[in-house]
């Protein structure tokens, strides 16, 4: 699910972290000496979504936001020699839909992987993941979905690799899907849920899959339970009210650990070698 009103809505919400950004940003100088950092690919997938807090976020760090729609008719780069990593994020549509473009992006993720590029993939970015790499793309059973405030439980992967990054993992994520995914052979499953056990992958280093949403603002989730409030009303989702509630309470620990997350993930290699 994706923010679907107008940018100029969305400007004007209280508190809406989620601004557009444009699609090529000047760099900020270092101060450390260093090469001016490289964009950041971002991946949308409606005409007035936004990368909310993550490119934010992203965008603090001093990376540009590359922000292309394929579904509209961007390209994708042939190489990622040029930017810093990639983040595909999520939609209203399934990873296993047939349009020429769900294809596109699943399979460029095997750029990514190639070369060993940071990549992230959230909610239907995971997704499109999970199905590059071999394994199932599914809707639940008995139709269920999981739209509010879940629980998240850390494997043994996961704690390993929050050790490893230094990020203490929030133990309650907002989440909005009614599709789940098999951990692919080969990767890691670092966290588990309910209805749709995998929540979090890793395949190699770098290249992370997530069911749950850490870019969501809380104006992005009131956009998102009033337009799409059909959705609220499936199978094991939350009622709008505890979405709102459930953001006091749980969106502090997601704010932070989505904060040393980033650190990590973009970590250039002069910067870890310097570390080691």
């Amino acid at each position: 699910m994706e923010n679907p009103v107008s940018g100029a809505q969305s400007n004007a919400a209280m508190n809406d972290l989620s601004y557009r950004f444009p699609t090529r940003r000047r760099l900020r100088p270092r101060l450390d000496g260093l090469p001016p950092r490289k964009p950041v690919l971002i991946v949308l997938h409606q005409e007035h979504s936004t990368p909310g807090r993550v490119g934010r976020l992203i965008a603090e760090r001093g990376h540009a936001l590359d922000i292309r729609k394929p579904r509209f008719g961007d390209p994708l780069p042939q190489t990622m020699r040029d930017h810093a990593g990639a983040v595909i994020f999520g939609g209203p549509m399934s990873a296993n839909d047939p349009d020429d473009f769900v294809k596109a992006e699943t399979d460029w993720i095997g750029v990514c992987l190639k070369e060993e590029a940071p990549f992230l993939g959230l909610c239907l970015g995971a997704q499109m993941l999970a199905r590059h790499l071999g394994a199932t793309v599914y809707t639940h059973a008995q139709g269920r979905a999981e739209i509010g405030y879940y629980p998240l439980s850390l494997t043994d992967a996961g704690r390993a690799d929050a050790t490893t990054t230094g990020c203490v993992w929030p133990d309650t994520v907002y989440q909005w899907h009614r599709e789940g995914f098999d951990c692919p052979t080969g990767s890691e499953c670092l966290a588990t849920g309910g209805d749709f056990p995998v929540q979090a992958i890793r395949t190699g280093r770098k290249a992370y899959g997530l069911q749950f949403h850490p870019e969501v603002t809380l104006a992005m989730m009131c956009r998102w339970s009033v337009r799409a409030h059909e959705r609220t009303l499936m199978p094991g989702a939350q009622l709008r009210h505890q979405h709102l509630e459930g953001w006091y309470q749980y969106d502090p620990s997601v704010r932070a650990w989505l904060d040393g997350f980033l650190d990590h993930w973009l970590k250039e290699p002069a910067e870890q070698d310097s570390i080691a």
